[in-house]
């Protein structure tokens, strides 16, 4: 399942991306069947068996619960994330772009509700930073309650994955040996466009992983090349605090970002990022100038 939240007639509501022989449409989870509920974070505590559920309201849905994609807007599929934790060098050939030494353990920092848009939707570049990035992500989207979570059972707690772009003000980002602040502009945390669900991704550590800007791929690599796996980050962070349904992870970016590049390359007003993974989707953001 592809679930999304989109916005139609001004109201925000839960539905699942299809694709029929007429084009992309969406499905109301809610008008499907009544007792689904209309936000991500409500549907993903329900677990394992409001999944089920929706996908037997699916397969029964009424005609007015489907409608074209064209005539509804996607946002984040998780609009206000609880917690969104980034995992920072966790591609070798990204820390050693960044000269920096592999990690002992997973380098985690965070970002906040501010940062979050969803496809389509502009990332604004800060009048004060003249060192924007970009960094194409996995992200994955926890579904039930974690806290010192084994690895072997992680992936058992995961909802599902997501398109991640971990927008960065790299001069801000190095002025201390804490990120945080580069990472949290307004707008520095585009993700989506689907939260696909975990059951049709076989192996999170067998996926292409691609970014590209105006069409010029800029990142090409696998997950596989991650240092830390995802089972073993939801392992590591759980040990540390307690995670909770619609809790986001960005995995950490590989190689090709623009602050490796010579000359780096910055993001600039009417770019078009897009991120794509195999199997998980697509998501484009254009770059505009902060007003």
């Amino acid at each position: 399942m592809k679930l999304v939240t989109f916005v139609q007639n001004r109201q925000a509501r839960l539905g699942v991306l299809q694709t029929t022989a007429n084009g992309d449409v969406v499905v109301d989870l809610n008008k499907a069947e009544p007792s689904l509920p209309t936000d991500m974070i409500t549907f993903l505590n329900l677990g394992v068996q409001g999944r089920h559920h929706a996908a037997a309201a699916l397969a029964q849905a009424p005609a007015g619960a489907t409608v074209p994609l064209a005539s509804v807007t996607l946002k984040a599929p998780i609009p206000r994330p609880g917690k969104i934790l980034c995992i920072g060098l966790n591609y070798k050939e990204h820390a050693a772009e960044s000269h920096e030494e592999l990690p002992k353990y997973p380098v985690v920092f965070a970002k906040y509700n501010n940062c979050v848009i969803g496809p389509h939707e502009p990332i604004v570049l800060p009048k004060i930073s003249s060192r924007p990035d970009y960094e194409g992500e996995l992200a994955v989207v926890i579904g039930q309650r974690a806290k010192n979570v084994a690895a072997a059972d992680a992936l058992d707690y995961v909802a599902g994955y997501m398109c991640f772009n971990d927008v960065s003000a790299r001069d801000f980002q190095h002025r201390t040996s804490q990120w945080t602040i580069g990472k949290s502009f307004d707008t520095f945390a585009p993700m989506g466009p689907a939260l696909v669900t975990a059951d049709e991704i076989t192996d999170p550590q067998s996926l292409d992983i691609k970014l590209s800007i105006n069409g010029e791929v800029m990142q090409s690599s696998n997950t596989r090349q991650m240092i830390f796996p995802v089972a073993g980050l939801i392992a590591y962070i759980t040990s540390v605090m307690t995670l909770e349904p619609g809790d986001v992870i960005a995995t950490g970016t590989p190689s090709g970002v623009g602050a490796g590049r010579t000359p780096p390359r910055w993001l600039r007003p009417g770019d078009v990022v897009r991120v794509e993974i195999a199997g998980v989707g697509v998501l484009e953001n254009p770059v505009v100038a902060e007003a």
